[in-house]
């Protein structure tokens, strides 16, 4: 019979931690989870600096890729139409 009464006293304090634990973590999931939607919604400056250097990538083929075909058409006859300079697309110029 006092083994009965005692038992719960010597079992509250292993189960005080795990208690403890839960509370603080229903606490603060609100604050982790407002925390990930704003990292979901905002571009950091890593991912900024590599989606701009992707899109120079492909202006900068883009227009590697009208240069070659100016050059192959024109190839030393600068009297056909058009192949007196390339001013065709340039990546540099092409605004944002």
């Amino acid at each position: 019979m006092r083994i009965r009464l005692l038992l719960p006293f010597l079992v509250l304090p292993l189960t005080g931690a795990c208690v403890a634990k839960t509370a603080w973590n229903v606490a603060t999931a609100p604050v982790k989870a407002g925390g990930k939607v704003v990292d979901w919604t905002t571009t950091s400056q890593d991912e900024a600096d590599r989606n701009y250097g992707r899109k120079m990538r492909k202006k900068e083929e883009r227009e590697g890729k009208e240069r070659r075909a100016w050059e192959k058409r024109c190839d030393g006859h600068p009297e056909r139409d058009g192949c007196d300079r390339y001013d065709g697309y340039r990546a540099a110029d092409d605004p944002e």
